[in-house]
Order: structure tokens, then C-alpha cells, then sequence
């Protein structure tokens, strides 16, 4: 494996081990504040994180290149509004995105096929992250930050339905 997507790929573990850490902690805050369904969406965004991140390992681990677990720093412990969550979603997913859409042109100019195969999966799974985070903002946006919108929301999300995703089967995380 080239050197330089060795590096990006180990780099990358520390966005997705970061954005589980922060999503748990986003979970906390939103369940202190009375928003289950948020806090258990957020929470499984959490899981689904870390096997982000195992889906990477794997991949390294069967090509017999080393594996560089990161530090995980300490992750905010409070928001202003579920807001400003929302948003901090937006961001940590739009970093995933730009990590990933540069780890795939590396794997393509470096002709690496089987990391381009795997990256592909995490191209899709970007698009379906963002369009959560999106349309769930978006909501927020609309609805106003309290009261019953805000209710209504935490509602649809303890229901398993997220604005912004068309299908609302699982993601398949495997």
C-alpha cells in the first residue's frame, strides 16, 4: 500500500473515533434535556461511528499494513440548543466527507484498488450522513428551536424516521 494512504487511512480513524466520542457525549447532553428521541439517534450515530472506523481496520489489517490507533480527546459536555448539536453534527460530518473524498482520489491516483472499492462504501454512506444532518437541522430551522416543533422532531427520530432520509430501512453497517 502507498505510503501517503497508509498515513491518510490511520489519520482518518481519528475523525471517525472523535465524532463517536463527541456523538455520545452529544447523547448525554440531549437526554438531560429531555430529548429521547434525539438522544438515541444521536447515540446510534455514535455506534455506527465506530464501526466506521472497525470497516477501516479491517481493511488495513487484511492488506498486513499496520493499524495506528488514536488518542480521543475529551469531547464538548454541553450545547447551547439541540441546534447547535444539530449543527456540530454538520460540521464533523462535512470533515468526514472532505477526509474521505481526498482518501479516495489518493487510492485512484495510486491505482489501489481494493481501497478505492472499500472507500466507495463510505462515498454513499457520506451522502446519507449529510443528508440526515441536513434535513434534520433544517427542521430544527423550521420548527423553532422549542416548544412543541422541537417535541414533534424528538418524536419522528423516537419513531426511527430522520428527516432528510428517504428510505428509512437501517443502514447497513457491516
Amino acid at each position: 500500500m502507498d505510503a501517503d494512504l497508509l498515513k491518510g487511512l490511520n489519520e482518518h480513524l481519528k475523525l471517525e473515533f472523535r465524532a463517536s466520542h463527541e456523538y455520545l457525549a452529544m447523547s448525554v447532553w440531549l437526554a438531560e434535556h429531555d430529548l429521547p428521541g434525539f438522544a438515541r439517534w444521536v447515540r446510534q450515530q455514535s455506534g455506527d461511528e465506530l464501526l466506521h472506523a472497525q470497516r477501516i481496520i479491517d481493511h488495513l489489517v487484511e492488506r498486513d499494513q499496520k493499524v495506528v490507533l488514536p488518542a480521543v480527546p475529551a469531547p464538548p459536555s454541553g450545547w447551547d440548543t439541540a441546534e447547535a448539536v444539530c449543527e456540530h453534527i454538520m460540521r464533523n460530518e462535512q470533515e468526514v466527507t472532505a477526509s474521505i473524498d481526498a482518501l479516495y482520489s489518493l487510492a485512484e491516483k495510486v491505482r489501489d484498488r481494493p481501497a478505492t472499492v472499500m472507500l466507495q462504501w463510505f462515498v454513499n454512506e457520506q451522502m446519507e450522513e449529510e443528508a440526515a444532518a441536513r434535513g434534520l437541522l433544517g427542521r430544527i430551522r423550521l420548527a423553532g428551536n422549542t416548544g412543541v416543533g422541537l417535541l414533534m422532531i424528538d418524536q419522528e427520530l423516537s419513531a426511527g424516521r430522520v428527516p432528510g432520509i428517504q428510505s428509512q430501512a437501517p443502514a447497513s453497517t457491516a
